[in-house]
C-alpha cells in the first residue's frame, strides 16, 4: 500500500501511525511518505492519502471516482461541536492592536500554499464577503507551511496569516511558549475536515474504515495525543461545500490577495 500525506508536517507522525495501523490490520506492507508536491500531480500512483479537501475535490474533477473519501477525524475540543470540521484562524502578533478583520487592511499577509483551503482560498473568500478589492492587503507572501507562517507573524515578517485550527493547536502543544505571542482576530465558518481518501481499485475499503472507526490500542493512544476524539464516515459529496467555495473564488474579481 502506498500512503502519502499532503498535510502539515506537525501531524506527520500521527498519519504514519494510522498508515501502520492499516497495514497491521490488512497484513500488507505500507510505503508511507510525506509529499510537498502539488497533489494534483502526484495522486495517480497513491493508494491512500491524507489530504486537504480542496485538492481532493479538484482531483476528483480530473479523475472522477478514482479516489473516494472514507473517513475524517472529529476533534475533542468543544469548538468542533463533535463534528468532522475545522476552522481557519486569522492570527496576528499578540502585541498588535488589530481587533477585527477590517483592521488588517493595508497589512502584509502570508499564506502557506496557493492550493490550500485553510491558508489561501478561505481567505480569498473572506475578501469576496467583504467586497474587498485586490488591494485590501499591502502585500501577500508565500511562506511554504502553516508553521512558518506562524513564525513569520511572530517575527514581524508578516502581519497576519490564516492558519488551519488543528495545525495551530498542535503547534501550540509542541511549542506552548508561542501561545502568548499570537492572538486570533477571527475564525472562518466551519469547513469539512481533511479526509482520508483511498483508491477504489485498492479495494478493502470497509476494512480500512474499520481500522479508523475501531482503532487498536496503539492508534487510540496516538489519537489521544493529537486530541482526536474519533473518526466519522464521510463521502466525497461531503466536500461539495468546498467545491462551491472554490468556484466562487476563482470566478470573482474581489478575491485576489
Amino acid at each position: 500500500m502506498k500512503a502519502v500525506s499532503y498535510l502539515a508536517p506537525n501531524w506527520l507522525d500521527y498519519y504514519q501511525t494510522i498508515a501502520q495501523a492499516i497495514g497491521r490490520s490488512l497484513r500488507c506492507e505500507v510505503e508511507f511518505r510525506a509529499c510537498d508536491r502539488d497533489p494534483l500531480e502526484d495522486l495517480q500512483a497513491v493508494d491512500l492519502a491524507f489530504i486537504c479537501g480542496l485538492p481532493f475535490i479538484r482531483y476528483c474533477r480530473i479523475a472522477p471516482e478514482r479516489l473516494i473519501a472514507i473517513a475524517a477525524p472529529v476533534m475533542q475540543a468543544e469548538r468542533y461541536q463533535s463534528r468532522p470540521i475545522y476552522f481557519s484562524d486569522m492570527v496576528v502578533r499578540a502585541d498588535r492592536s488589530f481587533q477585527t478583520f477590517s483592521d488588517l487592511a493595508g497589512t502584509v499577509v502570508c499564506y502557506n500554499d496557493p492550493g490550500s483551503n485553510s491558508g489561501y482560498y478561505l481567505l480569498r473568500h473572506r475578501l469576496i464577503k467583504e467586497h474587498c478589492s485586490s488591494h485590501f492587503f499591502k502585500n501577500a507572501i508565500q511562506s511554504g507551511s502553516h508553521q512558518r507562517s506562524i513564525r513569520w507573524v511572530i517575527e514581524g515578517k508578516a502581519d497576519c496569516a490564516a492558519i488551519d485550527s488543528t495545525v495551530l493547536e498542535q503547534e501550540l502543544r509542541i511549542h506552548p511558549e508561542l501561545a502568548h505571542q499570537i492572538q486570533i482576530v477571527e475564525s472562518s465558518p466551519p469547513c469539512p475536515m481533511p479526509p482520508i481518501v483511498i483508491a477504489q481499485q485498492f479495494g478493502q475499503i470497509d476494512q480500512v474504515r474499520s481500522v479508523l472507526l475501531h482503532p487498536d490500542a496503539e492508534l487510540q493512544a496516538a489519537m489521544a495525543r493529537m486530541k482526536v476524539d474519533r473518526y466519522e464516515i464521510v463521502n466525497t459529496r461531503d466536500y461539495d461545500a468546498i467545491a462551491q467555495l472554490y468556484d466562487e473564488v476563482i470566478h470573482s474579481p474581489f478575491s485576489q490577495l
